[in-house]
């Protein structure tokens, strides 16, 4: 086993809480180190980094911060100083996983430690908000949120037994030896909705006999940020970026944008991709009331209760080509775009319902002007993008740039 399971958290409200679980972990023969941060009272036990400490790496001077009483500014300073300890001590070896308990405070401040943290290191928020909306506490990494049930406000039958589970989770993870990913082969991020399945599932299958790993992230928005994240984590080593989609929900509005940084760091790590613009026709929304009022006159479909997409038009199109070209301008790696002439869309094809060869005549007549070609190779194919071969051509292309590589 390496590394200590770091126990952060606030030792002046909860110290009872946090030195009932410390000595849990301990039981199993798992070494932990304390993080203190509390901000005003007496810690309950003595940690191994005090409240001050964790102040100082958070840019304040724990009695200035006592002494402004501005809970807000006490949260954020006490929150990058955590972030600030368990990323350096990660660094030098010392993190096996982390486990911390709270309310909104609590778990905001755990979790921003957390998801400084690599995938695969154990992560566990025992949290009174775990059965909530939690994206903003996981994130991109894979945090468990166990929900308290009851306030972590004193020790009773109750929370004894769900802060004894936590306890036990984090020790058995970080005790147990799960597979280093991609040990045995190499991994591939790939991008997928439902309507790109076809050809992501036939690209998948072609590198899969090739000996490759794929891993398919749902281009949801947080689909496309875990995958930036694993490439930046140094986990991934090709892309087959087949569902760009995210970028029509961030310049239009939707609800599934990836952020204003989606498609670059693949274009930083410089490794193998290749792109396409699979669903660059639609941005996604939630029920049909839920459409904003300014949309109602577009060209929408409801693809299942919950979900209406909205056709891009021509000038969003055009506005997409020029983005993403000025994403792959940056590659430091080889890159290849590939353009399906016929359709970005299962719904995208002559008879369906977002047909539109303007439209994608703007796309891809965008792409063609702005794109360096001397950074990115460009293909184009006369099919839709579901179309076997076309599948099947930017596995090929990603299977030689591996091999080059």
């Amino acid at each position: 086993m390496d590394g200590k399971i770091v126990i952060l958290g606030t030792l002046d409200t909860k110290g009872q809480e946090f030195k009932y679980i410390k000595d849990l972990i301990e039981s199993t023969g798992t070494a932990t180190l304390v993080i203190n941060a509390g901000v005003k009272g007496e810690p309950y036990f003595t940690p191994e980094i005090s409240n001050a400490q964790v102040a100082e790496a958070g840019g304040m001077k724990l009695g200035e911060l006592i002494e402004r009483n501005d809970r807000g500014l006490a949260m954020n300073v006490m929150m990058q100083g955590a972030v600030t300890w368990v990323s350096q001590l990660y660094t030098k070896g010392e993190v096996g996983g982390i486990i911390s308990l709270g309310g909104t405070a609590g778990t905001t401040i755990g979790t921003a430690a957390m998801q400084a943290l690599p995938v695969g290191v154990p992560k566990v928020m025992v949290s009174t908000v775990a059965s909530g909306d939690t994206r903003p506490y996981v994130g991109v990494k894979d945090v468990t949120m166990m929900y308290s049930v009851v306030d972590i406000a004193g020790l009773n039958g109750l929370s004894r037994r769900i802060l004894a589970n936590a306890a036990f989770a984090v020790a058995g993870m970080v005790r147990g030896k799960a597979p280093a990913a991609g040990a045995d082969k190499p991994l591939i991020g790939a991008t997928m909705f439902g309507v790109t399945t076809p050809c992501v599932t036939k690209a998948r299958e072609h590198m899969e006999a090739k000996g490759y790993e794929l891993l398919v992230f749902h281009a949801t928005g947080t689909g496309g940020q875990a995958m930036e994240g694993l490439i930046e984590g140094g986990f991934i080593k090709g892309v087959l970026d087949i569902t760009t989609t995210e970028w029509a929900d961030e310049l239009v509005g939707g609800v599934m944008s990836g952020g204003p940084r989606r498609l670059e760091a693949a274009a930083r790590a410089g490794i193998p991709q290749v792109v396409s613009v699979g669903a660059l026709d639609m941005v996604n929304f939630g029920p049909m009331d839920t459409v904003p009022v300014r949309f109602k006159g577009r060209k929408l479909y409801q693809h299942n209760p919950t979900v209406t997409l909205m056709r891009t038009t021509v000038e969003e199109c055009r506005r997409l080509g020029e983005i993403i070209a000025s994403k792959l301008n940056k590659v430091q790696g080889p890159t290849a775009l590939y353009l399906p002439l016929k359709g970005v869309s299962l719904i995208d094809k002559a008879g369906q319902v977002f047909y539109g060869p303007e439209e994608d005549a703007a796309l891809f007549a965008a792409l063609r002007q702005n794109l360096d070609r001397s950074r990115v190779e460009i293909i184009e194919m006369d099919t839709d993008i579901n179309d076997e071969h076309f599948a099947v051509a930017m596995a090929e292309k990603l299977a030689a740039m591996m091999k080059q590589k």
